[in-house]
């Protein structure tokens, strides 16, 4: 089950990002199902999972099944392409993709997926702990910092990409996260030192002492969160474990 779910998506991969030229992503957005890109681009997939997986007559069916819904699903994109964000016309296109591998892989090995991990008191801890990380302590830092952000004019709150903060702020937590987990405690100061060092310039460059503490009192607030998760996570799990 697992070779067979490896050897898929590596070809996948390869099909998708190595071997697929820019010219033939124009070609297809433009002409959608006339696209002669298109069925170079399913050619390739075919390619791929035979380079991959080799002329293995038990899983024909299987390159079949997802060659077709390639074409399906990509064919459908491009029809989609203006019309829809395109961020998640990729997300969506590429989770289509493994759900038809995942589908196939699934019906060759139905005996040996096994759901009830899913459902795992430890399973359902890491989500929480990770939905907490990614979003909700996001919204609980932005309650706890207005009591400042009001001090800080506009002009200087917002002079980054839109909504960079909210991003790097989520990927930060879920860094200082596994790093606790994982016993790693020098990432979580190699971190935060990386980023005193890139904000050191703004700081200096603005000489804006409300600003400077806003951002401080905004890192602390956030590095200690995660790091509560952490061994909070660290703790728990050792709960169900027993140990």
């Amino acid at each position: 089950m697992i070779e067979l779910s490896v050897q898929l998506v590596l070809a996948h991969l390869l099909g998708d990002f190595v071997l697929q030229p820019a010219r033939w992503i124009r070609d297809r957005n433009k002409h959608r199902f006339r696209s002669p890109a298109l069925y170079y681009h399913v050619g390739v997939h075919i390619l791929s999972m035979l380079v991959v997986m080799g002329l293995n007559c038990r899983y024909l069916a299987a390159m079949g099944i997802i060659s077709v819904s390639h074409l399906i699903i990509d064919g459908f994109k491009a029809s989609l392409h203006g019309k829809y964000n395109d961020r998640l016309l990729f997300l969506t296109d590429q989770a289509l993709h493994l759900l038809v591998i995942g589908g196939v892989v699934l019906s060759y090995f139905p005996a040996e997926a096994d759901f009830s991990l899913l459902r795992s008191p430890e399973t359902l801890l890491t989500l929480t702990a990770l939905v907490f990380i990614s979003f909700a302590s996001g919204i609980i830092l932005k309650v706890l910092l207005s009591k400042w952000s009001g001090e800080i004019s506009s002009d200087k709150k917002y002079q980054g990409m839109s909504e960079a903060g909210k991003y790097i702020g989520i990927l930060e937590r879920l860094f200082i996260f596994f790093f606790v987990v994982t016993g790693r405690w020098e990432g979580v100061g190699f971190l935060l030192t990386a980023k005193s060092i890139f904000r050191f310039g703004d700081l200096t460059t603005n000489k804006d002492h409300k600003l400077t503490e806003y951002i401080l009192i905004g890192t602390l607030l956030s590095f200690g969160i995660a790091i509560l998760t952490g061994l909070g996570y660290n703790h728990l799990c050792d709960v169900l474990t027993g140990k």
